[in-house]
């Protein structure tokens, strides 16, 4: 690849990172369908296990589904720390490097 053509790539692949405030609306979205429930709460300080009434199996679905719906490798491991959803949003963050 030419030093254009690896421009080209890098600007077309930054103008296509989410930022933070899609990645919320994107997980509200998609953790509301496979959870059913009411997508207002999911906010920042609801606790995350209680709100989506988390088992230890859930926890591998939710892995899954936001591998598929975010792009991004989180373990099992990554979850000892969340409570919230917020923590849950810095978490994401930083593993999309936003």
């Amino acid at each position: 690849m030419s030093v254009s053509e690896i421009n080209f790539v890098a600007m077309y692949v930054k103008d296509f990172k989410m930022n933070l405030e899609e990645v919320i609306e994107q997980t509200r979205d998609f953790l509301s369908e496979e959870f059913e429930i009411d997508r207002d709460l999911i906010l920042p300080g609801s606790n995350l296990k209680d709100t989506l009434d988390l088992d230890s199996l859930d926890y591998v679905d939710l892995v899954v589904l936001i591998e598929e719906n975010l792009n991004v490798k989180i373990s099992g491991e990554d979850f000892k720390g969340i409570v919230t959803f917020g923590d849950f949003y810095n978490l994401v963050q930083k593993k999309l490097g936003l």
